[in-house]
């Protein structure tokens, strides 16, 4: 299950076989460890947001939840304790409804723009969430992508078709090992 925002929604996207959730799937079936990929990306989300739609997402039976959010916190400059105490209950909740469940947390950079002290304490809630939650840290979605105007839309912000690529590869590294783990059976996962 893949839990975000526009990022993970693929906004702007004319094909959902372009979004990264698409092209992990693709990557893991290549990989010879097909999953099915549910991409529960919604444009706009905040943390908040995400706390107040998880009950629906976790009806669905789900063995590894990606969670991407905290991007429009980001924007918005919101506060990034409330944002971890967010996504913290978001992981607390998975975990209490599916105990057997692997997280990974995908990382996320403030733009520069709202100063050092806001960008170094938002990038630090995504390192202590994790640490604190067990959970696997892709330390940043768009690696790589980020800033990039030809792997990017005209907005700057929402990747294309090969940006979407480009962060399929990146989590596909921090997925493989949960994947094999849960494969193999070892009731954890082997940590990139």
């Amino acid at each position: 299950m893949f839990f975000g925002t526009s990022l993970t929604a693929g906004l702007g996207l004319l094909r959902t076989e372009d979004t990264y959730v698409a092209q992990v799937e693709e990557l893991a079936a290549e990989a010879g460890l097909p999953i099915v990929a549910v991409n529960a990306g919604v444009s706009g989300e905040t943390s908040a947001g995400g706390v107040r739609r998880m009950d629906w997402v976790l009806e669905e039976p789900l063995d590894v939840l990606v969670l991407e959010l905290g991007a429009n916190d980001g924007l918005r400059g919101q506060n990034p304790r409330a944002m971890a105490d967010n996504l913290t209950a978001i992981i607390a909740d998975t975990r209490s409804r599916h105990p057997e469940a692997r997280i990974l947390l995908a990382g996320m950079e403030a733009p520069p723009n709202l100063g050092s002290g806001y960008t170094e304490a938002f990038r630090q809630v995504f390192v202590d969430v994790a640490t604190d939650g067990n959970a696997v840290l892709i330390p940043f979605l768009l690696n790589g992508v980020a800033g990039d105007p030809d792997l990017n839309r005209d907005d700057g912000i929402h990747p294309n078709p090969e940006g979407h690529r480009i962060m399929a590869e990146t989590v596909w590294g921090y997925l493989e090992p949960v994947i094999q783990g849960l494969r193999r059976g070892s009731g954890r996962e082997d940590r990139p």
